[in-house]
Formats: C-alpha cells, sequence, structure tokens
C-alpha cells in the first residue's frame, strides 16, 4: 500500500494545527501597532510558514511515537501510520524534512528568537509531553500545555524579535490564556474517551481520579479561564469590544462547566469539547478585531 498525498496531510494533524497558526497569526498582528508596512508583512508571512511547518512536523513526529497507543484508541486507530498507509521511516523523514525546512526559513528570514521558540515548543510537545509526561502524570495535559499554549509568542516574536519588555508581557498574556484554557477543553474529551485511555494505560485524570474529580477540575479551570481573559483589558491590551465578546464566550463556557457537574447525558462532554475549539477561535478573533477597530 503505497502513501498518498492525504496520507501525509493527515500526519500533520491539519485542524490542531490550523488552531496553532490561527492563534501564532493573531500575536503576530497584535505585536504591530497599526497596519504592518513591507518589512513586517514579510516577516508575518515567513514567520507564519515557519511555525507552520514546525507544527506539523511535531504533529507528525507525535503521532510516530504514540502509534502503538493510537492503534489502542477508537479516535486514533484510524490514523495512517496505525492502518499502515505509511511506514515508521516514512514518517520519520517526513517529520525531518517539516523540522528542517521551518527551522531554515525562521533562522535565516526571520530571527533566531523565533526559531529557538519554535524549536523548543516542539521539543516540548513532541517529546517530553509525548515520550514522558503523558505516560507519567494525570497532570499531563497541564504541565505539557505550555508547549501547545506557546503560538501566540511565536507569532509577536516573529515580527518583533521580542526587543522590548511589554512584547513579553503582552505576548505571555496570550500564551496564559490557551495554558489555561488547554485543561478543561482537554478533559471533556478524556471523560468522554476514558475508557480509551485506560486500555492504553494513559493515566488520564478521569482514568486516575474518577469522573466526578474531574468534572470539579474543569469547573475550576473555567473559572479561571474567566478571570484571565479579562487580563488582556486590565492592561490596557484591549478595549471594550474584546470585553463584551470575551464576556459572552466566558458566560456560555461556565455554563457549560457547571452543566458538566450534571450532565444530562454521556455525550455532553463532547458538545463541551466542540464549544471549546470554538471559544478559543473566537475568542482570539476578538483580541484582533478589537486591535484594528478606531
Amino acid at each position: 500500500m503505497s502513501a498518498t498525498a492525504r496520507d501525509y496531510w493527515d500526519l500533520t494533524k491539519p485542524k490542531v494545527v490550523a488552531l496553532i497558526v490561527f492563534t501564532s497569526l493573531v500575536g503576530m498582528c497584535l505585536a504591530i501597532p497599526g497596519l504592518p508596512d513591507a518589512e513586517q508583512v514579510r516577516a508575518g508571512l515567513l514567520g507564519f510558514v515557519g511555525i507552520w511547518l514546525s507544527a506539523a512536523g511535531a504533529a507528525a513526529i507525535n503521532q510516530l511515537l504514540d502509534a502503538k497507543i493510537d492503534a489502542q484508541m477508537a479516535r486514533t486507530s484510524w490514523r495512517p501510520l496505525v492502518v499502515g498507509k505509511v511506514r515508521p521511516w516514512q514518517v520519520l523523514v517526513f517529520a525531518s524534512v517539516l523540522t528542517a525546512l521551518s527551522m531554515a526559513i525562521l533562522v535565516l528570514w526571520v530571527n533566531v528568537i523565533t526559531a529557538v521558540l519554535t524549536f523548543g515548543s516542539l521539543i516540548g510537545y513532541a517529546v517530553i509531553y509525548t515520550v514522558y509526561l503523558k505516560r507519567a502524570t494525570p497532570q499531563n495535559i497541564v504541565i505539557g500545555g505550555l508547549a501547545g499554549a506557546t503560538p501566540p509568542l511565536l507569532g509577536w516574536a516573529a515580527i518583533t524579535g521580542m526587543r522590548g519588555e511589554w512584547d513579553w508581557a503582552y505576548a505571555s498574556l496570550l500564551v496564559l490564556i490557551i495554558f489555561v484554557w488547554t485543561p478543561p477543553h482537554f478533559w471533556a474529551l478524556a471523560i468522554f474517551r476514558r475508557a480509551d485511555y485506560a486500555k492504553a494505560s494513559i493515566p488520564m485524570l478521569p482514568v486516575t481520579h474518577g469522573v466526578e474529580y474531574t468534572r470539579r477540575q474543569i469547573l475550576l479551570y473555567t473559572v479561571m479561564l474567566a478571570v484571565v481573559t479579562l487580563l488582556p483589558v486590565a492592561v490596557g491590551m484591549c478595549g471594550m469590544f474584546y470585553l463584551g465578546g470575551a464576556l459572552v464566550l466566558d458566560a456560555v463556557f461556565l455554563w457549560y462547566a457547571w452543566r458538566m457537574l450534571d450532565p444530562p447525558d454521556e455525550f455532553f462532554p463532547m458538545r463541551m469539547f466542540g464549544y471549546s475549539i470554538v471559544y478559543l477561535m473566537a475568542l482570539f478573533a476578538f483580541l484582533l478585531v478589537d486591535h484594528w477597530l478606531p
């Protein structure tokens, strides 16, 4: 069975990577006070491509290292490597080429700090989280979530080179939002798929501490998220348009988290999981629109 372009595309987890690069794009735009000049557009486009290639390479490495686990889980049993459409050496070569291209673009045509931060994120997700944290602790998604939260920082760095203290402060707020968003987002999925994780011996929180405890943790992190999303307004980074949008999005997310304590049916966690994706995309879209309003 020969690999097709679609098989290689599926190795990159395109839906996940799309969310990652969108948040990095917002980070780029927020780093610019007004409309970008020609040099900023060039850096932004090249930075976008470099970050996308790195994220795609990390996704492929993750599938290579998690192939045995993926084969035991209904959610991932269809992946190209699991069903034999691609071979491990092909995945390794593919991921290596993507990563090498990413680093070359970022080092040669963007800036070194973006390359270093991007490579660090790749190692954090594809190696530290996948190889160690995922199998070692029920707090895997909390600790490992830092690597997945960095794209806005990477986008910001691509434009500014992180030259000023406010660059780090403002970009870090965007990272904090995704970092706190990750546990309630992923634990909702983990509750629904807890039997798969138990079968694969992955110590996700619903497996090790039970569903009731995980539901309470989801509510706790969602409350924290609602507070964190107001920080950009508190420091003057955003205005009333973002505030209004964030309050509505947070109210719905809090309703989901509260309802999770006594869900109406077994599929409710997946509805919360789906909303959490829409929530993050909409929240960053509000950040972007607010930034460009007069």
